[in-house]
Formats: C-alpha cells, structure tokens, sequence
C-alpha cells in the first residue's frame, strides 16, 4: 500500500472504531467537567469545542459544567483584592461574589458558548440562578485545630460559597433533548435569591446524577490518578480508592475529585473518567476509541 492510499484507511479505520462507541452512547448524556489547562490555552479552547459541536452532531448530548478559578483569581488581582483560602475553599465576601459571577456567568460562560457556536454547534449558557435550577445553601468549612486534633473542629464561615441543595433538571433536559448544548457556570441561588459560588466538579457530579447521565467526565490538569511511580491507574472502584486515599497515593486536590465521581457512578451514572485536558481532542480519545484518555471509576 502506497502512502496515499494508507491516509485514507487510517481514516476509515478512526471511523470504524468509533462506531461501536457511537451507537453505545447515541441518545444519552454526557456531562463534562471543563477546566485547567483546556480552558486556558487558546488551540484546546478551540479543539475542546470541536469535540462538544462533533458529539451532538453524531446523537450524543454533551452537557458542560465549566470552571474559572484562575480567571476569578486574575479579575480580582486586577482589582487589587487578594484571593484568600481556608482548606481549599476560597472566602467570597459580597465584593468577590460579584466579581465571581462576572466572571463564570459572563466572561467565561459566553467564551465558551461563542467558541462552540463558532465551530457550529448551538449552545446556550446557563447559571443556577436561571430558573433557579440550582438550590443551594451556605457552605461552612470545619478547620481543625493544628495544635491539638483532640478537640472539634471550628465551623469557619467563608461567605458565599455554597454547597447544592437540590438541581431541577428540567430547563438542562429541555436544551439537551433538542438541537441545543446547555453551558452551565456553577453558581446556586439561596432561598432569598442569595448567589453562592459552588466547586465545578461537584456541580458536574449532581448534574450527572440528576440527568441519569451515562458518563462523567472530569477534565484535570494530570494526566489521571497516578502510582507512586507515577503510572496511569486506572479500572478504579470505591474498594481500590479507599485504598490509595489511605495509603497516601491519592491526596490534595485530587481526593475530592475522585470522590465526587465515584458518588456519581454510586448513584447510577455508569462510569466516570478523570481525564487530562491538556491532551488535544483529549473527550474524543476518552469516549469514541479503544485508547482512553485517563482513569476510569466504576461502581464495581
């Protein structure tokens, strides 16, 4: 075989690997966490929005949650107010609220739905607070005492960061089961109408669960959960990650990550998959080839 016949059966072969995936997952949800390095770097913008546009476009129905942590933190810079933290959790007095929902429910919500219209799709961005689809409450942090762990934990108070209540999915499904492609930034409303920030990853993980997704996926800046020696893990379940979150392997940042996928596939989603974002086309490679793009979490 010449070279100009072996480009198009690789071709042909991409689309026939592909097809089995396409039927499996025609017709149903996939939701999928959008943040780190994918949101930053323009050429992954706009690859990540070829993927979104290319998956509605073969009958699958991809639903966004989307992060802002570095945009959030780079607006305030520029208005000269310091980013605090208390075990993670960024405190959002009113003044940080407002720019928090300018910045997830403006700025970098219609990024994203500009770059997915552009590459042809018809995406719509939503908050929380449309509808009030998003219920929520505040959110207190249980900061333990470093000088003496034998006593309870103080209750901190980090302003308006909120933790879900209930999600009514009817306003996602109604876009979701049509032509449309809902772009959802993580922001909750309060029983007086209050805004409250809420992390991405547990807003994908709810919206999973309450849209009977068949696949969450969680877009990281790793390349998944890695060994000590730093290899891809992957086929993880609630027995084998209690084992690695005892053991220290899986720590930080990631343990809330890979808990909120496995309460997702607990609760009914089929599987989850922490993926690399910095990997180009990287949700193509995870859901339509026999590749993978990072480690998958499964109830059993």
């Amino acid at each position: 075989m010449n070279s100009k016949q072996a480009l198009p059966m690789q071709t042909a072969e991409v689309l026939i690997e592909a097809l089995p995936y396409i039927q499996n997952y025609a017709g149903k949800t996939i939701v999928i966490k959008y943040g780190g390095n994918a949101m930053t770097d323009e050429t992954l913008k706009h690859q990540f929005a070829q993927d979104i546009v290319l998956l509605k476009q073969v009958g699958i129905n991809p639903v966004v949650v989307h992060g802002g942590g570095p945009q959030i933190a780079n607006l305030l810079k520029k208005v000269g107010k310091e980013s605090k933290f208390i075990e993670g959790m960024r405190v959002t007095d009113s003044e940080t609220m407002d720019i928090v929902q300018m910045v997830l429910g403006g700025l970098v919500n219609k990024d994203i739905v500009s770059l997915i219209n552009q590459a042809g799709g018809r995406a719509i961005g939503l908050t929380g607070k449309d509808g009030d689809f998003i219920k929520a409450k505040k959110l207190k942090i249980a900061k333990k005492n470093k000088e003496n762990q034998s006593l309870p934990p103080e209750m901190i108070d980090i302003g308006h960061v909120g933790e879900i209540v209930s999600i009514d999915p009817k306003i996602v499904e109604m876009l979701d089961n049509d032509r449309y492609i809902p772009v959802i930034a993580p922001i909750g409303v309060g029983d007086k109408g209050q805004a409250y920030n809420i992390n991405a990853d547990i807003v994908a993980g709810e919206m999973a669960k309450v849209l009977k997704a068949k696949r969450l996926l969680l877009l990281t800046n790793t390349s998944g959960v890695l060994d000590t020696s730093g290899a891809l893990l992957t086929g993880l379940n609630e027995e084998s990650i209690n084992t690695l979150i005892d053991d220290k392997t899986i720590q930080g940042g990631m343990i809330p990550k890979i808990n909120c996928a496995l309460e997702a596939v607990k609760s009914g989603v089929q599987s989850s998959c922490i993926i690399d974002g910095r990997v180009p086309h990287a949700l193509l490679l995870e859901l339509l080839t026999d590749r993978g793009a990072g480690t998958l979490i499964t109830a059993q």
